[in-house]
């Protein structure tokens, strides 16, 4: 029998150029599968390329809706996958940061995995939550005022992150947990 946990769900895939082609493509697969809708945003419309191992060409993926078009109240979670350029050009965007800063706010579940919680870091979100990441992000988190932990999978509050590729199976059941339960910060 099919998981319809997310059936009638909406949730936001945010990335753009450079993003880890497994970190997008997994978690986004896992809550379809369980019924809900994904849009993919970014900061351009078309595609975006996607990486194998943050340099190798890994196809691309079509954009649904530009970020700066998008309000968190329009979906029940959000995907920030990771890639080191593509976390990198998000934390550099005005209205990506403005909508990851709205979205960890509004209390819905954010899954973030890998680079991905430079955005967190961007958007003035991270102090006094526990966290993990890729280990060459930790001390920007600590910096931003973060607890990090060396983890698969970190719940705290309405943020789920994880450290990396390896981890996606365990991340996945976690967003979709916590979507399917609308876990509120």
């Amino acid at each position: 029998m099919a998981d319809t946990s997310l059936t009638n769900k909406k949730i936001a895939v945010l990335a753009t150029d450079g993003v880890e082609r497994r970190e997008l493509e997994e978690p986004r697969n896992t809550v379809e599968d369980a019924g809900a809708s994904c849009e993919l945003l970014s900061l351009q419309t078309g595609q975006i390329d996607l990486r194998d191992h943050d340099l190798e060409p890994a196809g691309t993926a079509e954009v649904d809706r530009l970020v700066k078009d998008a309000r968190a109240e329009e979906y029940d979670g959000l995907v920030i996958p990771g890639g080191t350029v593509n976390a990198d050009k998000l934390r550099s965007d005005e209205d990506a940061v403005a909508f990851v800063r709205a979205f960890v706010e509004s209390g819905k579940p954010v899954g973030v995995i890998c680079h991905g919680p430079w955005t967190l870091v961007e958007a003035g979100v991270a102090k006094g939550r526990t966290l993990t990441s890729y280990p060459s992000l930790r001390t920007d988190l600590r910096n931003a005022g973060a607890t990090v932990v060396d983890e698969e999978v970190v719940i705290d509050g309405n943020l789920i992150t994880s450290r990396s590729p390896d981890d996606l199976p365990a991340f996945c059941a976690a967003v979709v947990d916590a979507i399917a339960h609308g876990s509120q910060a």
